[in-house]
């Protein structure tokens, strides 16, 4: 009997250690995750901002469970929400701003700049790696899938309102 309860303490022993192990590795690999783009809640966005290159910025606020553009007329309350669930984007990597020429990746005249609440998001060219695309947030560079790019409204959206 003493050396079937010393081997079930043993293999006990073991169990906990590969639990704590990948315990371990588990919030390790949480901690290097790269996260999103901006730690912001996008239901809780109450004014958007979008210039798109070669156009004039766009101004939206959220008032009364609509947006409505600055003008007073309703905007497109689903094109809006999909601008402020970019702020969610997931991060492939992060790399800080001054390991790039801003021209080279498209940051010098970024091809669109999104504020959410007066955080400004800048979307420079598609990385030569993948359909991903270079975002400034601050100081650091994100690289994210392309559909986080932000659109121009669509003529169908514009007449609906």
């Amino acid at each position: 009997m003493r050396r079937a309860a010393r081997q079930r303490w043993i293999v006990s022993g073991l169990a906990l250690a590969l639990l704590a192990l990948a315990a371990v590795q588990y919030l390790h690999d949480r901690r290097q995750a790269p996260g999103t783009l901006l730690a912001l809640d996008p239901t809780t966005v109450t004014s958007v901002t979008l210039t798109l290159q070669g156009q004039p910025p766009e101004h939206y606020r959220r008032h009364d469970g609509h947006w409505w553009q600055e003008n007073g007329q309703r905007a497109d309350d689903g094109r809006l929400q999909e601008l402020t669930e970019i702020a969610q984007a997931p991060v492939i990597s992060w790399r800080p701003a001054a390991d790039f020429d801003a021209a080279k990746i498209g940051l010098a005249t970024p091809v669109a700049r999104l504020e959410l609440d007066g955080r400004s998001l800048d979307f420079g060219t598609t990385a030569v790696t993948g359909p991903l695309r270079y975002v400034r947030v601050g100081e650091r560079v994100a690289l994210v899938p392309l559909r986080y790019t932000p659109r121009p409204a669509t003529q169908d959206a514009e007449r609906i309102h």
